[in-house]
């Protein structure tokens, strides 16, 4: 039964890594950027790898205070705080629905104008193929050619390292009745998604795929969210409530 519920969560967790991963803000920059410098495309890729790890760590080490608190919590609370876990990823997918629902979208970090104050954005960008996203990408110092290449590798390192997958933070929660070995197993599913889903959009993009069917998940992030971890907080309270007679 637990092996069940692990693997139910690690599938969940692949899925909200890579989704959240073609959003145009994990690939996008690194295309742009290798174009205006004249970068092949394995070097665009590497960079793109190298800013992935740095967004996995921040990401994994938030999920790891988030590992030790529910661990704290778990010895006190025992048997209910299954039924816990699933009420707050309901809750967390009621959120997500409730955004959707708004148009407000995933929260994602604005391109910084300098290496070391990024902005941030909530919401969705224009319908057509060019946004006001992309302008400010253009415009900021990490495209200049002032600037060397380390720079702009350092820039793209910040931007993305800055922004961690807060969204993956809901999944760690669910895996703390699994203790550290839950903890690993969904740590390796968010290099996993994160790197593959990253490496695979900067690659399509760069031999020349439109980004008009990509711009749709980020349209939608919020509500396939919302269903997710909805779905994933019911399956919780009903494997619970049978494991518990």
């Amino acid at each position: 039964m637990h092996s069940t519920v692990l693997a139910t969560i690690a599938a969940t967790g692949f899925t909200v890594a890579f989704f959240h991963a073609a959003i145009p803000t994990h690939w996008l920059p690194f295309v742009l950027v290798s174009r205006a410098r004249g970068w092949s495309p394995g070097k665009t890729l590497s960079v793109a790898l190298f800013a992935g790890l740095g967004h996995v760590l921040v990401t994994t080490l938030l999920g790891l205070a988030i590992a030790w608190l529910g661990f704290e919590l778990d010895e006190h609370l025992g048997h209910a705080f299954s039924w816990i876990i699933g009420g707050a990823l309901m809750l967390v997918g009621l959120f997500y629905l409730w955004r959707q629902f708004r148009g407000k979208g995933v929260c994602h970090h604005h391109v910084p104008e300098t290496a070391h104050k990024p902005s941030e954005h909530c919401g969705h960008e224009g319908e057509g193929d060019h946004s006001h996203w992309e302008d400010e990408l253009a415009q900021s110092a990490i495209a200049s050619k002032r600037k060397s290449d380390w720079a702009a590798i350092a820039g793209l390192f910040v931007m993305l390292t800055l922004s961690p997958c807060e969204v993956f933070l809901p999944v760690y929660l669910s895996g703390v009745q699994f203790g550290w070995r839950g903890f690993v197993i969904l740590s390796v599913i968010l290099a996993l998604g994160t790197l593959a889903g990253m490496l695979l959009f900067t690659s399509l993009t760069l031999v020349g795929l439109k980004r008009t069917n990509l711009k749709r998940i980020e349209r939608w992030e919020s509500g396939l969210l919302g269903v997710l971890f909805c779905t994933l907080g019911i399956l919780f309270i009903i494997i619970e409530s049978g494991h518990g007679h």
